[in-house]
């Protein structure tokens, strides 16, 4: 345990640091706490004895450690009300009555990204949860028909597809048939798998033997439905960090964006309360230097998504953690009305 000077002295190198990105002296500290720079000397050293701060090469300052943030975080960050106003504006947003669903959280990502300066994710709640009901085919014109899957709970979900050509409408029907009764009840999320399996038993595969593209289309469909819906805003602002002045680690975030492997940091996540990985918690090296803060949100465990701030070690934890928080009870509130 700490004692109270190296809390306050822990916490203002972290706000220090936060702001300038400069490793913090003994001398601005003691100027703030009113005690000499032996004493502030003394317990720095202390405190990077405890795995709390990190001395950089190029200077004789420290800068927090991956652990050092973690006690911040848990211990040593009050509740803020300084950032009403972003509330307000967040208020506004969610006010309108007038907006979809999926612009309202693509909105809400780009808001939020505005308001911290970070890049920002969400994961959108998928049908995991859900079981299917029925399953419907509604042709809309020549070779194009909509794929209805009706859930347990209520909810469609719909995908277009093009019907190959040639297909004999009767067919269609008895494939339609066919997947009501072998999918009746089970689980969205294990549709794609019972279709596989069934491919090589029963019925399914009497009918393969006919139209193998009938059912290739049928599977990319239902793989779909069972896919996240992803928004992503601010990737950019990522580049502006100093912590990415270096062409290598510059390239190696730049290629992890590339290819969307910046989802993948959402979707394992907690169901519930906020989870923050910082530094080397996150697997991913491109991330090492980052900071990853995720909180879910939605209703029960069937339909929850996962909003998510991407940063530099050196966050603002005390604005970007309200403000995720605040905007994830707004979002839930999306999937109660």
């Amino acid at each position: 345990m700490l004692s109270k000077r190296q809390e306050l002295v822990l916490k203002l190198i972290v706000e220090e640091y936060v702001k300038t990105a400069d490793p913090i002296g003994s001398k601005l500290l003691s100027e703030s706490l009113n005690v000499s720079s032996a004493t502030i000397r003394n317990e720095m050293a202390e405190l990077e004895e405890l795995g709390y701060l990190e001395k950089t090469h190029a200077s004789s300052g420290r800068v927090p450690s991956d652990k050092g943030y973690h006690y911040y975080i848990e211990k040593l960050l009050a509740d803020n009300d300084n950032y009403s106003a972003s509330f307000n504006v967040i208020d506004e947003l969610f006010s309108n009555k007038d907006i979809k669903r999926d612009e309202a959280i693509k909105q809400a990502m780009n808001l939020l990204s505005q308001l911290t300066n970070y890049t920002t994710i969400a994961l959108g709640p998928n049908a995991y949860g859900s079981r299917v009901k029925k399953i419907e085919l509604v042709p809309l014109y020549e070779n194009i028909s909509v794929l209805l899957l009706i859930t347990n709970q209520g909810h469609v979900e719909s995908k277009q597809i093009t019907i190959p050509e040639n297909t004999d409408v009767e067919e269609m029907k008895r494939v339609i048939e066919i997947f009501n009764d072998i999918l009746f009840d089970c689980p969205i999320a294990k549709v794609s798998e019972k279709l596989h399996y069934e491919i090589n038993e029963h019925r399914i595969k009497e009918i393969l033997i006919y139209n193998s593209t009938i059912i290739e289309t049928f599977l990319d469909a239902f793989t779909k439905f069972t896919q996240s819906k992803y928004y992503l805003s601010g990737q950019s602002k990522m580049l502006y960090q100093p912590e990415f002045n270096d062409v290598t680690r510059l390239r190696e975030l730049l290629t992890f964006f590339e290819k969307n492997d910046i989802f993948k940091l959402v979707e394992d996540t907690t169901k519930t309360g906020i989870t923050v990985k910082i530094g080397k918690e996150n697997a991913i090296s491109a991330m090492r230097d980052c900071t990853v803060i995720t909180v879910p949100y939605g209703f029960g465990d069937s339909e929850s998504g996962t909003i998510a701030v991407v940063g530099p070690t050196r966050m603002e934890y005390q604005k970007v953690i309200p403000l995720i928080k605040y905007l994830a009870k707004h979002m839930s509130k999306l999937y109660k009305e």
